[in-house]
C-alpha cells in the first residue's frame, strides 16, 4: 500500500517566503486537511541506487501560525515509489541539472503520480511552446540572428528581450532602440532569445491565470512598481484581484485543454492587455497563496481534489 506521503522536489523551505509561496501553500493544505506527511528534498540529492530512485531529504511540518513556519522532523533517505505524489517545484533555470532530474523521475512515473509529468516538463518549453498560440501574442520572434533582430526593432520600435529558459523577470531588458553591443552580449549569454513588442499597458498590470487539470480556475493581476515594467511579485509588483475578459477566458480555456493533452496538470499563463505574453509556466507555477489572500479562493484545495488525494 502506498503511504500518505507527498515528496516535494524543490528549494529548501528556509529559502521560501510563506506569505506568497505556492509550494508551502499546497503542502500545508494536504498536510492539515488530508493528513499527508511532507518530505522535502533538493534535486541534487536525487539518485538511482540498485535500480531504485532514492532522495536524501527530510520530513517537514508546516504551520502558518509559527514565525519560522516550518519544522524539520526526520532526516533520511526515502525511496520515492513509497510516496503517493511527487511535486516538482524547484525554480528554473531549466538547465542540464533540471533535465537530468526529470529523466531520473521518468523511471518511476508509472509507479507514483508526479506533478507535473517529468517528460511533459521537458517537452513543454515555457516560452517556445507559446509558438502554438502566437496569433494571440504581441509580435514575437525567437532567434539569435542579429539581422532578424535588427529588422524586428525597425518594425516594432520598443522591444523586450527575454532569455528563453529563465524565470521571475530575471535578465529581461526593455530597449527603445537597437543596441548592438547589448544584444550581442545577451545572445552570447543565452543563445536563442525571445524578442517581443513592448506593450505600454503593462503599467496597469498583467494577469496571471491558473490552470489546473485542463480547467481555468482563477486569476490575479500584478501591477509593476512605479518606474518598472516587470510584473513579477519578486520584483516588487503589487497583486490585485481581477476578472478575466471574455477574450482572455477563451484563450485560457484553449491553452488549458492543450496542456492537459500534454499531461501538464498545473500551469500558469500571463496576459498583458488581452494578449498572451508567451510565458507558459509549467515548471513551478506561483500565485495560489496570493489569490487566496486576495479573494478567499483556495486553489490548493482544488488542486488536491482534482487528484482525489
Amino acid at each position: 500500500m502506498t503511504n500518505k506521503i507527498v515528496a516535494i522536489q524543490g528549494n529548501n523551505p528556509s529559502k521560501l517566503n510563506p506569505v506568497t509561496d505556492t509550494s508551502v501553500f499546497l503542502a500545508h493544505e494536504i498536510q492539515n486537511k488530508n493528513k499527508y506527511k511532507i518530505f522535502y528534498y533538493d534535486p541534487k540529492d536525487l539518485s538511482i541506487i540498485n535500480s531504485k530512485v532514492i532522495a536524501a531529504g527530510f520530513f517537514v511540518e508546516f504551520n502558518y501560525k509559527d514565525k519560522r513556519f516550518f519544522k524539520k522532523l526526520k532526516k533520511q533517505k526515502l525511496e520515492l515509489t513509497k510516496c503517493k505524489f511527487i511535486l516538482i517545484r524547484q525554480d528554473p533555470p531549466f538547465n542540464l541539472e533540471y533535465i537530468s532530474a526529470t529523466y531520473i523521475l521518468d523511471t518511476i512515473k508509472d509507479k507514483v503520480k508526479i506533478l507535473n509529468n517529468p517528460t511533459s516538463i521537458r517537452n513543454v518549453s515555457e516560452k517556445l511552446y507559446s509558438v502554438k498560440f502566437q496569433k494571440y501574442m504581441p509580435n514575437t520572434i525567437f532567434t539569435q540572428n542579429i539581422d532578424e533582430i535588427k529588422k524586428f526593432f525597425k518594425k516594432n520600435k520598443q522591444v523586450i528581450l527575454k532569455p528563453i529558459h529563465s524565470y521571475s523577470g530575471n535578465d529581461i531588458h526593455l530597449l527603445n532602440s537597437f543596441d548592438l553591443k547589448l544584444i550581442k552580449k545577451f545572445i552570447k549569454q543565452h543563445d536563442h532569445i525571445m524578442c517581443q513588442k513592448f506593450i505600454p499597458k503593462i503599467s496597469k498590470g498583467d494577469k496571471r491565470v491558473f490552470l489546473i487539470n485542463g480547467k481555468v480556475c482563477g486569476a490575479i493581476s500584478r501591477v509593476p512598481k512605479k518606474g518598472s515594467f516587470l510584473s513579477n511579485m519578486s520584483k516588487g509588483a503589487k497583486p490585485t484581484n481581477i476578472k478575466l475578459t471574455n477574450t482572455e477566458n477563451k484563450i485560457s480555456k484553449l491553452i488549458a485543454k492543450d496542456l492537459k493533452k500534454e499531461n501538464i496538470f498545473f500551469a500558469g499563463i500571463d496576459f498583458i492587455d488581452e494578449k498572451l505574453n508567451g510565458d507558459i509556466n509549467v515548471t513551478s507555477p506561483t500565485g495560489l497563496k496570493t489569490l487566496y489572500d486576495l479573494s478567499g479562493i483556495n486553489l490548493a484545495k482544488t488542486f488536491w481534489k482534482e487528484l482525489k488525494a
